[in-house]
Order: C-alpha cells, then sequence, then structure tokens
C-alpha cells in the first residue's frame, strides 16, 4: 500500500486503474478495503483511489479532533502528490462530510459528489450529545462499542442475511484505534453545516439514501435537496448500501460517473 506524509502524519491510499479519477471515501469505522470491489470493478473504466481517513485503516491519528476539513486537506494531498487536478468524490457517511468539506475548500478539483448515506446538515443538538455519550462508552469497553455500532448500521431484516458481512465490517472496525474513534466523533460533532452546497447546484450531485436506516431519518434527508438539480436514489434498507445494495448501487454509480 502507498502513503504519504500530511502535516507528519502518515495517509495511506490505493491507487488503481486509468482515466477519469473518482476518490472513494469511507465511513467513520471503515476503512479504504470496504471498497475492494467497488475499485476493482470501476478500475476497468477509470483511475480509482481510495483513502483511509484519518486514524482509520492505516492512516495515523493527527492530534485529538479530527476535523472534516483536516481530512479533506489530507485527501487534497493525496491528490496533489498523484497529480490529480479533479476528481469525482463518492464518500459514505463521515466519508460524506468529508466529500462536502473538499468540495467547499477546493471546489475547482470537484467534478461530482456522492453522498451515500450521508448528509449535508450538521448534527442536531439531540446528535452532538449522542456523540458525547459514544465517546464515553467507547471509552468504558471498546469492543461492545463497536459491535452493537456496526450491527446498527444495517436495517433489521438484513441483519441476519448479512451476518457474514456484518462480521468482516466488525473484525475491520475492531482495528481503528480509540485515539481515532474519538477524534472522530469530535471532528463529527463540530462540524459545519454545508447545505449551502447542494443549493448552489455547482456541480452534479447524487444522494444514496436507505428508507430503514437507523443513522439517518430519510424525510429529513430527503429536505436537503429539494429545489436543487441534486440526483435521488432511495433502497429500502438501511445505512450500508454498499452491501446491504451492492449490485443496485453499483449499476447506479455506473450510470452516473459517466
Amino acid at each position: 500500500m502507498n502513503h504519504i506524509l500530511y502535516k507528519n502524519t502518515k495517509i495511506s491510499y490505493s491507487d488503481t486503474g486509468k482515466g477519469n479519477a473518482i476518490v472513494l471515501l469511507h465511513g467513520f469505522l471503515e476503512n479504504k478495503k470496504m471498497w475492494t470491489d467497488y475499485a476493482n470493478f470501476f478500475a476497468e473504466k477509470y483511475r480509482v483511489i481510495t483513502i483511509d481517513l484519518l486514524g482509520h485503516g492505516e492512516s495515523d491519528c493527527l492530534g485529538y479532533v479530527h476535523e472534516m476539513e483536516e481530512n479533506a486537506n489530507a485527501v487534497n494531498e493525496v491528490l496533489k502528490h498523484l497529480e490529480i487536478e479533479k476528481a469525482i468524490i463518492l464518500g459514505h457517511s463521515m466519508g460524506g462530510y468529508v466529500g462536502l468539506a473538499f468540495a467547499e475548500l477546493y471546489p475547482q478539483k470537484i467534478q461530482k459528489l456522492v453522498l451515500q448515506n450521508s448528509t449535508s446538515k450538521e448534527d442536531s443538538p439531540e446528535k452532538k450529545l449522542n456523540r458525547t455519550r459514544a465517546i464515553k462508552a467507547v471509552k468504558q469497553n471498546y469492543i461492545t462499542f463497536i459491535t452493537l455500532a456496526i450491527s446498527n448500521l444495517f436495517s433489521e431484516n438484513n441483519r441476519e442475511r448479512l451476518a457474514e458481512e456484518i462480521e468482516k465490517a466488525r473484525i475491520e472496525a475492531l482495528k481503528t484505534p480509540l485515539q481515532g474513534i474519538v477524534a472522530s466523533l469530535e471532528g463529527m460533532k463540530i462540524r459545519k453545516d454545508r447545505e449551502w452546497l447542494l443549493q448552489e447546484n455547482r456541480f452534479p450531485v447524487l444522494l444514496v439514501l436507505g428508507k430503514k436506516d437507523p443513522v439517518l431519518n430519510y424525510e429529513e434527508s430527503l429536505a436537503q435537496i429539494e429545489d436543487t438539480t441534486a440526483e435521488l436514489v432511495s433502497f429500502e434498507d438501511g445505512h450500508m448500501s454498499h452491501i446491504e445494495n451492492k449490485e443496485a448501487l453499483k449499476a447506479i454509480l455506473s450510470n452516473f460517473f459517466q
């Protein structure tokens, strides 16, 4: 695996295929390995970059708060290193928050944006409180916190069907250091509202939602793209569309990327 140094901190990435660049950003408690199947699929037509965000996968931690802007700057450093001037960005959950921060900081570098089970809205006061509780919970019992957190991302009716995939996701999540988890929760808690980016219609946006997403309220999520040119795809499942709706999502992304 390749890496660069950003502020003396290792940022790990993969780079496969040739053509227009697609950058795949994982979510909280995930890492770039979650995209292996997608990277192989899209590398037939595109240059696919996957990046481990701060404190996840093989990337190091940088202090005690991993702001979305800090992650976006790290992504930009990878793209600069690879001499990529413009890219399509796809972010799952927290990766979407980073994608939005990147779009604000580097508007000239973004071609299209996919928000997969993600939102441009900032945390509500209730969500902020839940993040603070999560920090306390993970410090008290790391393994229990991760086991519950991963299982709760899937819609209830998929938990049995996808037991093997859930276990794989849990094993990867357990590789995330405590500092990386806490710093990301702190960073998500203080992130800015970026709904205005979708309202401005500056670049094509695809919003992928799960109707039974236990993390994001479906109806509230719809409101952010009213009166915009953003495309919407809704699945009947949970927060993990890349697993719960794998083949359908690949087909939808193929169309959007063209």
